[in-house]
């Protein structure tokens, strides 16, 4: 069966944060969300696929010297090669072998530029989403069927060697799930409880605000928690959360730690480890831990150095990389220096999620017992597409657990329109429920969110939507958001 592109276009527009978002070394209150739209013909049947994520300044490349506004505007171009390439490209045989020569115009390109892998994959995976979003609306097959029965073409050897002659089939669950569970995130300047909360900075939109409320609201019981590289303001602000967590989540809550990529060298993440093990506060809190997400910067996680200190750290915890994850294949590099898994994000890629998946899958069967880890992390994800292809996949990988936070730091759905509102309302009732203030807001019970439906629709949406009523990216101004 041919697939050719036709036409690829984006559009865009910029959302505002309900509350702060204090990231790593960014700060975000204002954020551009993007639409790829891609024309496709499968065999003789027509069809249009959507792929979305917002712009995250000092994600895909945390350089500190440069401003918010070069960080949009170069990821604006590596968008918009990406949909020259996707239009350019010849007709592919799969949806896999489509997506991999754009994959390799784009990554070439992206060399010559300067660009690393994460930021020219971006562009990209906006472009592999679209595909299987179209893909899936012209052949009437689900995400999850398409996986599983291989539908897309995806070669696994070519992107580890190791797993030539599988299908992912071999390595995924039978079915998708049909709940993940919330792991909310608690940004570095979020309120712990609602006494924290200056009366200058409460909201009044309907939604919990402080960790203790979010809790209360959502039956949470997992979460994420963002460290900030300065030891003593983590430790003292691990216990005041470790003191929020034991008064208010269940007995049998869990959490992660996100580096932030916020250590230069291994011994430097060691010297905080050790002080963090031996503060008496937090002995009983580190025993819920679950991993460390990227403690070293990019630069430094996969050197000779950071192999040979892992080495020598035995008892080290579990350790993920996360912006580390560039090329392809890097997650069998990071095992082999010493990590012991990776995280899954769509603005990564969706064909080496899958890929991920199934290499992690096949080694813990050749060694039971292993500590490997695939984790699902995101971008603040939102509806009406980015989190609902996000959860699709997560869901088809069957991890069990996500980060959550785009309901946190947005107001459920309410900067869309009154037909889009109504439209995810209609096709995801279980996902989403009317807030009463009027706008759909996740539906989370007891920490939990439902992924049947989402995985029961083409690729995520179960509706149609026309991005083209927001600003085509080569008329949209890329001002700045607030940091």
């Amino acid at each position: 069966m041919s697939i050719q592109i036709e036409d690829a276009r984006a559009f865009a527009l910029t959302l505002r944060t309900r509350m702060p978002f204090r990231y790593g070394i960014a700060r975000l209150t204002e954020v551009p969300h993007l639409f790829a739209q891609v024309m496709v013909v499968v065999g003789s049947t027509r069809a249009t696929g959507l792929a979305a994520d917002h712009l995250p300044p000092k994600w895909f490349t945390k350089n500190p010297d440069r401003s918010p506004a070069d960080d949009i505007a170069e990821m604006v171009t590596v968008i918009q090669r990406a949909l020259d390439i996707a239009r350019a490209a010849p007709p592919g045989k799969t949806v896999f072998e489509l997506w991999q020569q754009i994959y390799h115009d784009q990554r070439v390109w992206g060399d010559a530029q300067g660009y690393p892998p994460l930021l020219s994959g971006f562009g990209a995976s906006l472009v592999e989403r679209a595909l299987i979003d179209a893909y899936c609306k012209a052949t009437g097959v689900t995400f999850a069927e398409s996986v599983r029965a291989n539908a897309l073409g995806i070669r696994l050897g070519d992107i580890y060697p190791e797993l030539s002659h599988s299908q992912p089939a071999n390595y995924l669950p039978a079915q998708p799930l049909a709940q993940i569970t919330v792991r909310h995130t608690v940004g570095l300047s979020d309120p712990l409880t609602d006494a924290e909360i200056p009366d200058v900075e409460r909201l009044d939109d309907g939604l919990p605000q402080s960790l203790a409320a979010c809790i209360q609201a959502y039956g949470l019981s997992h979460f994420k928690l963002k460290l900030s590289g300065e030891p003593a303001k983590d430790l003292d602000r691990l216990a005041r959360i470790a003191a929020v967590l034991e008064n208010n989540a269940p007995a049998d809550y869990a959490f992660t730690l996100d580096g932030n990529e916020m250590y230069q060298h291994v011994a430097s993440f060691r010297e905080f480890w050790r002080a963090l093990t031996a503060d008496a506060r937090l002995a009983p809190f580190l025993r819920r831990l679950l991993f460390v997400e990227q403690p070293l910067h990019r630069s430094a996680a996969l050197s000779d150095e950071a192999r040979a200190a892992f080495g020598a750290w035995p008892d080290r915890p579990p350790l993920i990389i996360d912006e580390s994850d560039g090329p392809l294949d890097t997650l069998a590099l990071a095992l082999d220096c010493g990590y012991h898994g990776t995280s899954h994000k769509n603005c990564k890629g969706v064909f080496k999620g899958i890929a991920n998946a199934c290499l992690i899958e096949r080694r813990r069967r050749a060694d039971p017992g292993a500590r490997l880890i695939m984790s699902a992390e995101d971008l603040s994800n939102i509806g009406p597409v980015a989190l609902l292809q996000d959860l699709a996949v997560v869901a088809t990988l069957g991890i069990p657990h996500a980060e959550r936070n785009g309901h946190h730091y947005f107001a459920g759905l309410s900067m869309w329109p009154a037909q889009t509102r109504n439209a995810v309302l209609q096709a995801h009732p279980d996902l989403y429920r009317r807030h009463a203030r009027g706008f759909p807001t996740l539906d989370i019970q007891s920490g939990q969110i439902s992924a049947r439906t989402v995985s029961r629709a083409p690729f995520g949406t179960g509706f149609n939507f026309d991005p083209s009523q927001f600003s085509p990216l080569t008329d949209w101004p890329s001002a700045a958001p607030g940091m």
